[in-house]
């Protein structure tokens, strides 16, 4: 018998890094306050699960400053790309 759950990627069982992968994968780039303002989330909070998906190479960091205001932008990564669409297939494979 298969396990139908075997290809459900662990690090995206939190509802926020859903979330971010999901927001990444629809945007060439976000910057920290627009993630922050569109999951509803506390700059700790995101910041601790956007370092998470940045260790593991899913989501790209670019630090700017914009007049004199620091800037971050992320990006999702070729790896974080592929890893998502096969969670979500995984997904889709144990819906049906």
């Amino acid at each position: 018998m298969e396990n139908i759950i075997a290809n459900l990627n662990k690090l995206f069982d939190s509802r926020i890094r859903l979330g971010i992968m999901s927001i990444l994968s629809v945007n060439d780039t976000v910057d920290f306050s627009t993630m922050k303002d569109l999951l509803e989330l506390t700059d700790g909070n995101l910041a601790s699960h956007l370092k998470a998906l940045e260790s593991a190479d899913y989501v790209q960091v670019t630090k700017q400053f914009i007049g004199r205001k620091p800037n971050t932008k992320y990006q999702i990564t070729e790896l974080g790309k592929n890893d998502f669409r096969e969670h979500l297939n995984a997904l889709e494979k144990l819906i049906k």
